[in-house]
């Protein structure tokens, strides 16, 4: 037998590296800049917003930078665009001004006029709002007229209360379910109003902007504010009948209904009441009441 034929000793293999621990996200920068009740944004920039002695200042950073873990831990997206988008807010904007808004790029405040309405970035749920409108753009890109329009609305209110919700650790049987309900001044107070909206009942008169709760064709000549009475008042009844937290179940059908399917600027309310339909029963194959709940709490509002 030749020195070549005789068994080769097997050499240890060496042992397979450790898999590198997950690193713990980081989330956006979340900038905030002072208009000092000047109209030219962004403003002047604040150093250490988070810490700043300006309630409205550190509201606007710290609920910002909330937005943007909510949607990371619920939903895994990484800030507005999914992309590690820069949050940036200007408050103090212009004098009295009765308003939030996203621009496409920022969010922006202002401070109420003090009766009709307070400070905007005292409203958790408003602030959720404003800067949903920035991930439907980079999404579902919604146009913010006629049906889509309302869409557009409805979304926003739909996870500005999850957010909301979220920050509280409240089930959906819990919620009240109100947009707004912080920013009311007293004079609004006065005349009854509580809410800018109220997701479970669109056409309560408590609500600043009562809206309709059930569809019909022409919905879309309304101004986006009062068409999105439908879609908020079938996602109310589709989370509250499956249970337990909003964004768990009912969240995850309309995140995916919003982001996964690229852009449709034009789409109608009855495409997105199928489009939650049917993700409705894909993604919670094995738990049929999902579907049923959110079948049902489209019928109920005609759709």
């Amino acid at each position: 037998m030749t020195a070549s034929s005789l068994p080769q000793p097997r050499l240890p293999k060496n042992p397979p590296e450790p898999p590198e621990p997950p690193r713990p996200h980081l989330f956006p920068p979340s900038l905030v800049y002072d208009c000092r009740h000047a109209t030219t944004l962004p403003g002047t920039p604040v150093a250490n917003p988070a810490n700043s002695a300006d309630a409205t200042v550190k509201r606007a950073c710290v609920e910002a930078s909330s937005v943007a873990k909510f949607y990371w831990d619920v939903f895994g997206r990484d800030s507005i665009d999914g992309a590690h988008m820069t949050l940036v807010s200007s408050v103090h904007y212009s004098t009295k001004f009765n308003n939030a808004f996203w621009n496409g790029a920022q969010m922006t405040y202002g401070d109420g006029d003090g009766a009709t309405f307070l400070d905007f970035t005292l409203s958790n749920d408003v602030i959720g709002h404003e800067l949903t409108h920035g991930v439907t753009q980079h999404s579902l890109g919604l146009a913010y007229s006629g049906e889509a329009g309302g869409l557009n609305e409805s979304i926003s209110d739909v996870f500005g209360s999850m957010f909301r919700q979220w920050e509280a650790n409240q089930v959906a049987t819990q919620a009240d379910w109100l947009i707004g309900a912080a920013i009311i001044g007293p004079v609004a107070h006065q005349k009854g109003f509580t809410c800018l909206r109220d997701m479970a009942a669109p056409k309560a008169a408590h609500a600043l902007a009562a809206q309709p709760d059930h569809y019909y064709p022409g919905i879309g000549n309304l101004d986006p504010h009062y068409s999105s009475g439908p879609p908020n008042l079938a996602f109310c009844k589709a989370a509250t009948a499956i249970g337990g937290h909003s964004w768990d179940k009912a969240g995850k059908i309309w995140y995916k209904a919003q982001t996964g399917f690229g852009p449709s600027p034009n789409m109608t309310m009855p495409q997105f009441a199928a489009r939650t339909r049917s993700l409705a029963q894909s993604m919670f194959a094995s738990t049929p009441a999902v579907h049923a709940a959110v079948d049902a709490a489209w019928t109920a509002v005609g759709l």
